[in-house]
């Protein structure tokens, strides 16, 4: 049974903490979800829960780190859905808490660039045609941090900290290169959120930290396109 005239979205790592919360608000809004995840098990525990919530949800394997599993979500993805009208890069990984960019590991640097930014892109890339076919105009969201933003940035997980500043530059290429097809594309800064990323310590709950995600995928204007979000409101690179 294809999804055709409801209103899609595809959230990568949405098996736990902000992907997750994400595809639950959008289920509220009536959006059939897709859950992609590298896990199988989490994945599918995960599309499951949010079913027997009463929402429509679907898992897809989805490493955004492998090509192929790329190009097989896609092929999954379009046996379920005619269409695609919201994309949210939020996989990603942080493995560099306590690194200094002096003693930096290059393949540490080089898998996050792998999973935070090139992953991204080729998601975004293969997935293009499906975001095209949207009734209402196609949407990407790609959930960056403040740690990215360069105009405060001081020593704070350099890798982590670079990809989400490279994410940011690959949300203004794709918002540029896609304005003729009425796709926006934008970023956000979700906030120190209460994940297995952030920590328990963090200052903010998941339904906080999806907010302005679930409002750029949702309510704001289509024409609002090549930005950085925090809250709603447009926030400084």
């Amino acid at each position: 049974m294809k999804t055709e005239h409801q209103r899609t979205a595809l959230i990568t790592g949405a098996n736990k903490g902000i992907g997750k919360e994400i595809a639950r608000q959008l289920g509220q809004r009536g959006f059939a979800v897709f859950i992609g995840a590298r896990d199988i098990t989490k994945g599918r525990e995960a599309a499951e829960e949010l079913c027997q919530q009463g929402y429509e949800a679907t898992f897809i394997q989805l490493d955004v780190t492998d090509p192929v599993s790329i190009k097989n979500a896609y092929g999954t993805f379009s046996q379920k859905a005619e269409h695609l009208d919201v994309l949210i890069n939020n996989a990603g990984i942080l493995e560099d808490h306590g690194e200094d960019i002096l003693k930096l590991n290059p393949e540490l640097l080089d898998r996050t660039l792998k999973s935070n930014v090139t992953g991204p892109i080729i998601v975004t890339q293969d997935f293009l045609p499906f975001l095209k076919k949207s009734p209402t105009g196609g949407r990407i969201i790609n959930v960056s941090s403040g740690a990215g933003a360069l105009n405060d940035m001081s020593t704070y997980a350099p890798a982590y900290s670079i990809s989400k500043t490279a994410l940011n530059a690959v949300t203004r290429q794709f918002a540029g290169a896609l304005r003729s097809e009425n796709i926006a594309v934008n970023c956000v800064d979700p906030g120190w959120v209460r994940t297995d990323m952030g920590g328990s310590g963090a200052s903010r709950p998941v339904e906080k930290g999806a907010e302005t995600i679930v409002w750029l995928a949702t309510e704001a204007s289509q024409s609002e396109t090549g930005k950085f979000w925090h809250d709603k409101q447009e926030c400084a690179w």
